[in-house]
């Protein structure tokens, strides 16, 4: 059953109208969707130079007042555990240039109903960091590789950093941190012969690397140059090389999952472009300026930030995220389509 089918066969609870504020009491859209899984971004600035995210001068860097504060960010999550969010990811920008990470990982994950607590990083600092993340009780982590290749890293990030990131890599395997992932943003005619290389990753640890779907997310819009893979390809590619290759299991956001026999580790193309994964969808995004984004490409944002610095009370929170999400509309293409997006990298709208 296709996307289309599937939400055609569930209510559509529209008929309770946003407008007077009469929304669920649980984080659900007018499609049936829940959502119990929060993205937030901590920072946009990040010690990289990615191709498709940023132009190699940087962006604009909002200045740290407009940035949320530690408490903020902790209010943020103790509502949303309220509402059936048990689990977070703390993004960027990159997350360990916040100098209070370390206390975030901590006190969410002391927070009741909050299950899970994970990160998304480029690894430039985690060997640095590993062990005192494992011990502050992070659940686990993402870690962004694009290439494996060192003269293929400074081309593509534009900086020369591929041998600390895979220490970074060995050293959250060897602390033990209970989830590792690897992410490898897929682009034709640079990484899509790397593909056995980054599944032999998956060999003898138990660790998924995942596929991912180049996003227009970019201020040269290099995704329209002719580098996007799509997940089609990425799964034919897999299948070539790997003919005994076996569909298993894996999270919401992984739309197919596969494992090598005998491999101790996953494999996931996960189609972000494409996005086949929108009937799935369980996630929030608030971006590091404290803005509740329902759909990635979404172009409508809502502004819990200045809600919490005027004096806006816990319900007050609740009513404005259930507001956000009820609003979610269909698919990610229909969000596209339904204005200009303002933010114009990734890193503006957290990873």
């Amino acid at each position: 059953m296709n996307w289309n089918e599937k939400m055609g066969n569930r209510t559509n609870l529209s008929s309770a109208s946003p407008d007077a504020g009469i929304y669920p009491r649980i984080l659900i859209d007018r499609f049936g969707r829940t959502f119990n899984y929060l993205r937030i971004a901590l920072n946009e600035m990040c010690n990289l130079r990615c191709i498709y995210c940023m132009p190699e001068g940087g962006i604009p860097f909002k200045p740290k007042n407009e940035i949320m504060t530690t408490e903020e960010i902790l209010r943020i999550v103790t509502v949303v555990s309220e509402l059936g969010v048990n689990k977070i990811r703390f993004t960027g920008g990159e997350p360990l240039l916040r100098k209070d990470i370390v206390k975030l990982i901590e006190n969410t994950s002391m927070i009741s109903g909050i299950d899970s607590v994970h990160m998304t990083t480029n690894g430039v600092l985690l060997n640095r960091f590993a062990e005192t993340l494992q011990r502050s009780g992070l659940s686990g982590i993402n870690i962004s590789i694009d290439t494996l290749n060192p003269e293929k890293y400074i081309q593509i990030t534009r900086r020369d950093e591929v041998v600390r990131v895979l220490e970074g890599l060995e050293a959250a395997k060897t602390v033990g941190i209970p989830s590792i992932k690897v992410n490898a943003v897929a682009l034709r005619g640079f990484n899509d012969n790397e593909i056995v290389e980054f599944v032999e990753l998956t060999k003898n640890y138990p660790l998924t690397v995942r596929f991912i779907e180049l996003m227009p997310f970019d201020a040269h819009q290099i995704w329209k140059t002719g580098k996007f893979f799509s997940s089609e390809h990425i799964q034919k590619e897999l299948k070539d090389h790997f003919p005994k290759i076996k569909i298993t299991d894996g999270t919401a956001t992984e739309h197919s999952v596969f494992q090598v026999p005998d491999y101790a580790g996953k494999v996931a193309v996960i189609p972000s472009y494409s996005r086949n994964l929108c009937g799935n969808c369980n996630r929030i995004r608030i971006t590091a300026d404290g803005k509740i984004r329902n759909c990635l490409y979404a172009h409508n944002e809502f502004n819990l930030r200045d809600l919490m610095r005027s004096g806006g009370t816990e319900d007050e929170m609740k009513e404005l995220i259930l507001s956000a999400m009820w609003k979610k509309l269909f698919d990610g293409w229909t969000a596209q389509r339904s204005g200009s997006n303002s933010r114009k990298s990734m890193t503006q709208i957290g990873g």
